[in-house]
């Protein structure tokens, strides 16, 4: 009972401390209560033509082919003739939710978004389609809602296809653009017999909207250079040429429409988006019609020196890049709509061809709009300092009077009362009673166990001062490598390389020599993951066949171990199924359903399979290492497969040779590992105190946490995600599932290092709760490092990847706690699937 109120108590001041910093560093940016602004004279154009290419990287568009032959023949036409061109800049993360908000609604990624949902903006926010009069669109289920349900007055149409069609694996996925077209030239046809359609066709401040998807989508399924990607570049050319012909004919050539061509984002070279690359970031802008300046040609020499314009051939045309949240106000002024509430957008004068009367209302009324935001985000940020000076006053109060507490509990008490109240004038919100009060039972608690602590301190005065010197510099030694680890995966790699000479330094090597050499194989082993590269690979099913044999030889050494003589067979199975897939996949024949059902009860059966199992040390984590690692198998597309058969080698060798440290230490009660059994309850008569050994070994399984997390990537980059890693399981774009799918491989590696110290516990007779409170003391020591790392300014990248890093580290904090329950039963509990009745005899 005291070791789950233990958990419980613990878990709950770890969430506090976990949601803390999205009330101290996150609030979301925008500001509400504006006035719109627009400009008073007439605007230029009736209507805008938005047509966005997902996922189309500048230099796909604008560099001419091997032949010299532009892929895209209109819309050249269009930058040589017609209209104005240049580069939209993104930023990151460049991904379709914001790159669509950054270009509609003319502001980045709310920072208070980092912890919300994939397809919607977490705040309600003013759009260009909410300030028309009307707008249709048509494209992609992920996208299309998002502007249509903060839109007022029902005036923003949507239309869009099943998100089953959605499909990496799909033969043509240029089907999807080729859809958008089809209905928008059936939606132009049926308004001819549509009298209210056409009357508000005729209208001005009308906004059409495409979205087309398929260019991203084959982008990820066969790389930006692949021939489908390339192909699905000229068929929206041709369907853009065809939609302007339509456009000018039902409109009757009255030459008041407008037409923006860009992307929302671009895509890396081996098929992902997300991070901040060029490739990412650099997005094409055409846009041409009413009141837009034509083509100017240059003489001389343009002020850019990326070396674009002579890669593009494009050095004798005028290049006008923007900020993407710049396209905002642009259309906006195009049609004469109140600029976005809250965009930052500056409006790009160069892009316009109208009256220099237009242009300076068309700024003024940018500037106003800007200025507003700035007026109520004043007022807002008085109340907000004035928030923080008392936040601080009240924690330097709190800490006060906490610490005279040690003396007077009921000093505490009252202080607690004094700070409710002191917040209840103040109509604090309810998280800040929780952050002022929580110390008040954790110092308590305190207190209660001082006598304890004191007892620790005597009980460890007599050991040499220069061993806990030497220990205490080790410590902090491998914590500060841990924290540096999160910046330069490297460090891993130097972590590794001298947890290898760990045998010899201790000599374990002149007791168990095959062992320590063993020890030194794996680490250095382990030692080359974290050099490879996280993102740019590609795909090898044969490094993934390869590590299902490499299981089986693991799966060998284990069962020789435990002197048994069968081997299972389910890791070729699932070293299979990923090279099957990868064929039928690269032949365009979509993913066969008997791979797919394997690998769905593959993963179904992975933590069931175990219970199935003898709970004898090796017998049981020979299945659960088995089962993990072919579920892994399912999950990869190269190298990284390896890690977990070279992880599993590791931590076999590390049970083995701890067993030999107990040995070397003369500790009493040593078992044999071939009769350990995990169900069997430990003694606790045998249950002995800590030493300072114990946190070398807890400090080891935090480092290899922390290895198992980062050791194959890292899931706090965007980036690092490739969706052919799943394949094996489903095709169709499903963000839920596919980051379920993720998640899961990200664990089994936790899961394995989590079971071998469950196995180590057992082995040294140590209470689980003491080693435990040593892994949570260093984990929160990491956490305290990152929790003044966070920053709430710079780039999106930057606060991202500042608060990604404190979150993983108290996720991972209050994770093992789940996990450590998790894997108590993973191991020591049995499922028989049929019982046998006991006879009685008399």
């Amino acid at each position: 009972m005291r070791m789950i109120v233990f958990f419980l108590v613990g878990l709950l001041v770890h969430v506090v401390f976990f949601m803390s910093i999205f009330d101290i560093y996150f609030t979301s940016p925008l500001v509400h209560g504006m006035a719109p602004h627009a400009s008073p004279l007439p605007a230029p154009a009736s209507r805008l033509v938005l047509v966005v290419a997902d996922g189309l990287r500048a230099d796909s568009l604008y560099k001419p082919d091997a032949n010299g032959s532009t892929r895209a023949p209109y819309l050249r036409n269009v930058i040589e003739e017609q209209g104005s061109w240049g580069v939209s800049h993104t930023r990151v993360p460049t991904e379709s939710r914001p790159g669509h908000v950054a270009l509609i609604a003319g502001f980045y990624e709310d920072v208070s978004a980092v912890a919300k949902g994939w397809k919607e903006n977490p705040v309600e926010f003013d759009s260009v389609f909410n300030e028309s009069r009307h707008t249709w669109c048509w494209g992609s289920p992920d996208i299309l809602p998002m502007f249509a349900k903060g839109a007022t007055g029902g005036h923003v149409h949507t239309h869009t296809y099943p998100a089953e069609r959605e499909d990496f694996a799909s033969t043509d996925a240029s089907k999807l653009d080729s859809w958008v077209f089809d209905q928008f030239k059936s939606f132009l046809l049926s308004a001819r017999e549509n009298s209210s359609l056409m009357s508000s066709l005729r209208q001005d401040q009308n906004v059409f909207f495409l979205h087309l998807l398929g260019i991203d989508t084959n982008g990820h399924a066969h790389r930006p250079q692949s021939q489908e990607y390339l192909e699905n570049v000229a068929l929206v050319d041709s369907g853009v040429k065809e939609l302007v012909s339509i456009m000018e004919d039902f409109f009757e050539n009255d030459g008041r429409t407008a037409y923006v061509f860009t992307s929302d984002h671009g895509m890396t070279d081996w098929g992902s988006h997300g991070a901040g690359h060029p490739s990412e970031t650099l997005t094409p802008l055409l846009v041409w019609g009413a009141g837009v300046q034509a083509a100017q040609r240059v003489p001389e020499p343009q002020n850019y020196h990326d070396g674009y314009l002579q890669e593009w051939k494009l050095e004798g045309l005028r290049r006008l890049d923007v900020n993407q949240a710049d396209i905002a106000p642009l259309m906006s002024s195009l049609i004469g709509v109140p600029i976005p509430l809250n965009s930052v957008g500056v409006l790009p004068l160069q892009y316009l061809n109208t009256s220099d009367v237009f242009k300076a209302e068309s700024v003024y009324t940018n500037a106003v709009q800007i200025l507003e935001q700035f007026k109520v985000q004043y007022d807002m940020e008085d109340v907000r300092t004035s928030a923080i000076l008392l936040i601080q006053y009240i924690n330097t109060y709190n800490c006060t009077q906490f610490f005279m507490a040690v003396r007077h509990l009921c000093s505490t008490l009252c202080a607690a009362l004094l700070m409710g109240l002191f917040l209840m004038t103040q109509r604090s919100p309810p998280t800040y009673y929780v952050y002022c009060l929580l110390p008040v039972p954790v110092w308590y608690s305190v207190i209660k166990e001082l006598g304890t602590l004191t007892d620790l301190v005597r009980s460890y005065s007599s050991l040499p001062l220069c061993k806990c010197l030497g220990y205490f510099v080790l410590v902090t030694f491998g914590i500060e490598l841990l924290v540096v680890s999160f910046f330069h995966r490297s460090m891993l790699t130097i972590g590794l390389a001298l947890l290898s000479l760990w045998p010899l330094l201790s000599g374990i090597y002149t007791k168990a020599r095959v062992r320590s050499v063993s020890w030194v194989v794996g680490c250095l082993c382990l030692a080359s993951f974290p050099m490879m590269p996280v993102v740019g690979r590609e795909p090898n099913v044969h490094m993934v066949t390869c590590a299902g044999i490499l299981s089986l030889f693991i799966s060998a050494c284990y069962l020789w171990s435990a002197r048994k003589r069968s081997i299972p067979h389910l890791t070729d199975l699932c070293a299979y199924v990923p090279t099957s897939t990868h064929s039928s996949l690269q032949l365009k024949q979509g993913l066969p359903l008997s791979n797919q059902i394997i690998s769905w009860i593959t993963l179904g059966s992975s933590l069931l399979v175990p219970l199935l199992s003898s709970t004898r040390l090796f017998h049981r984590l020979l299945s659960i290492f088995l089962t993990l690692t072919a579920t892994f198998l399912l999950l990869s597309t190269g190298s990284e497969a390896l890690f977990p058969p070279v992880l599993s080698w590791l931590m076999f060798v590390w049970i083995n040779i701890e067993q030999e440290a107990m040995l070397s230490q003369g500790i009493p009660g040593r078992l044999e590992l071939s009769t350990i059994d995990f169900s069997d309850n430990i003694d606790i008569t045998k249950i002995r105190q800590l030493k300072l050994d114990d946190i070398r070994r807890s400090y080891f399984f935090v480092f290899f946490i922390i290895t198992a997390f980062f050791g194959t990537g890292n899931i706090a980059s965007i980036n690092s995600f490739d969706p052919a890693s799943v394949y094996c399981f489903l095709t169709v774009f499903n963000p839920f599932i596919m980051g379920g799918l993720m998640m899961w491989k990200v664990m089994i590696p936790f899961v394995i290092v989590m079971c071998t110290f469950e196995s180590i516990q057992v082995t040294t007779q140590l209470s689980s709760r003491s080693l435990f409170l040593i892994v949570l003391v260093i984990s929160d020591l990491m956490a305290l490092h990152f929790f003044f790392l966070v920053q709430d300014n710079g780039s999106w990248l930057d606060i991202g990847t500042s608060i990604s890093h404190y979150v993983i580290v108290m996720s991972m904090t209050i994770f093992l706690m789940l996990l450590s329950l998790v894997t108590h039963v993973l191991t020591s509990r049995r499922v028989s699937l049929c019982r046998t009745r006991k006879m009685h005899f008399p």
